[in-house]
């Protein structure tokens, strides 16, 4: 139950329901259930359907194939955080004989390993899991069609090997630990590598005329960690949430925001729209929106979970049919729609409760030569560094306890960031990763790279 501070207002919901009803209508899709999440709840809900006085809900579920990826990504991720692996370990360390084994676990998770996009023929999606019992069924005779970590290769074969990695670990089915691990946490209690009732149908619906095919529902079996699951448009609000927020009892909100760190470029024809990826995660810059989630989609089901973590809004749309509605330019809309019409309230301003006297003594401008920075001490208890005018170069850093900071985002990630002092004690300059900021352009009074002509600042005689 929404608060009246957390409603929507009446003219943002029937946007909403006009785009679903147009997307649903135009996509020719059986049923569509929309959801969109502000605030860390379930704001507003919405259902279409073909068939009149039996509408979905929220609860109902639907195949969300690749979205299935996210959930996997998750788990490796805890693995990585309780130190049984390192993200740029090797396959072959932990699950040697695979004929991939050169790829590391962090290109697998962003797509960069070099392998095909499917498994062999016949079409996986399609077709018994039978057919492909072991993982060199799934990988074929030429597993790799690119240089390993040259480029950015879409691979449901490497999120197959990603589920073994997580089962030879865990010594337990991928489902089990998925269940266990992250779908009880969360209270994702509609969520299943199986279809629990009530759930959708799958449809093929004609191109040329208004008729419908069902669609077969087949067990990926070994390739399930790559899109197995079903889940339903309030789990997955649910599970957004977790995506923006983080959850101790499953991933730290710093191991989730590392998920949606670029980790892999689009393809070049996409560059234009900034698509990109993560750590099992897609990325799409739209209307200067930096956009993070995942589509997904196997015969008879069509699937999206987006979010705009700045705005603290996410949606979710899910329609049971192969082909059709434009679903993710849906999700976006729906995203959109929200934000723009009721931005996102800032939290009121507070001071600091405690302030670092060293960082302090930092804070003000700053000049890189003759380029002018800021430096300023955040409510975060971070360090900012960005320029004065314009753009250029520009991080927050995270105090190390020692007088030093190292760098979170941008060209500065992982930079160290440190005062250089004189022998009174009062500070000569900052070098951040042999840069050096003094406080006034070319400080004779610092020690600056090359030095400083003697003559100083002069005029044309």
């Amino acid at each position: 139950m929404t608060t009246p501070q957390e409603e929507l207002l009446p003219q943002t919901r029937r946007a909403l329901l006009h785009r679903v009803a147009v997307g649903q209508a135009e996509g020719r899709a059986p049923s569509m259930v929309a959801a969109v999440v502000r605030g860390g709840r379930t704001v507003w809900t919405e259902a279409r359907s073909s068939v009149d006085g039996h509408g979905p809900d929220e609860n109902v579920q639907y195949r969300i194939g690749s979205i299935t990826k996210t959930f996997t990504a998750v788990l490796v991720l805890r693995l990585r955080d309780e130190g049984l692996l390192d993200l740029q370990d090797p396959l072959e360390k932990h699950l040697p004989g695979t004929r991939a084994g050169e790829v590391t676990v962090a290109q697998l998770l962003a797509h960069t390993g070099g392998l095909a996009a499917e498994s062999p023929a016949p079409w996986w999606e399609r077709s018994s899991a039978s057919l492909r019992p072991e993982l060199g069924d799934v990988l074929g005779e030429r597993p790799f069609l690119h240089p390993v970590g040259r480029r950015f290769h879409y691979s449901n074969p490497g999120y197959t090997l990603l589920g073994a990695l997580v089962e030879k670990l865990r010594d337990a089915p991928w489902a089990d630990v998925l269940r266990r691990e992250l779908l009880e946490p969360l209270g994702l209690d509609r969520t299943s590598a199986q279809p629990q009732a009530p759930h959708a149908g799958g449809w093929a619906v004609h191109p040329w005329a208004d008729v419908l095919l069902p669609e077969p529902t087949e067990d990926l079996g070994i390739m399930a960690s790559a899109g197995q699951l079903w889940s339903t448009a309030a789990d997955l609000a649910r599970f957004a949430v977790f995506l923006t927020e983080g959850d101790d009892r499953v991933l730290s909100a710093e191991s989730v925001r590392e998920m949606r760190n670029p980790a892999a470029p689009g393809e070049a024809a996409d560059i234009v729209d900034g698509v990109g990826y993560g750590l099992g995660l897609q990325l799409q810059r739209r209307d200067k929106r930096l956009l993070v989630g995942h589509s997904g989609s196997l015969p008879g089901f069509l699937a999206n979970l987006v979010i705009s973590v700045e705005d603290d809004v996410a949606a979710v749309v899910l329609a049971n049919c192969t082909s059709g509605p434009l679903i993710a330019s849906i999700g976006a809309d729906l995203l959109g729609i929200v934000a723009d019409a009721e931005p996102r309230i800032p939290a009121p301003w507070k001071p600091l409760r405690e302030v670092d006297p060293e960082a302090l003594e930092l804070a003000g401008q700053w000049y890189w030569g003759t380029h002018g920075f800021a430096l300023r001490v955040t409510a975060d208890g971070l360090v900012s560094l960005e320029p004065l005018a314009g753009r250029g170069r520009r991080s927050r850093f995270r105090a190390n306890g020692d007088g030093t900071w190292t760098g979170l985002e941008g060209y500065y990630a992982g930079e160290l960031l440190k005062a250089v002092r004189r022998p009174d004690g009062s500070v000569s300059h900052l070098d951040l990763g042999s840069f050096v900021f003094t406080r006034q352009p070319y400080d004779n009074g610092a020690s600056v790279p090359g030095g400083v002509h003697p003559d100083g600042w002069q005029g044309i005689g």
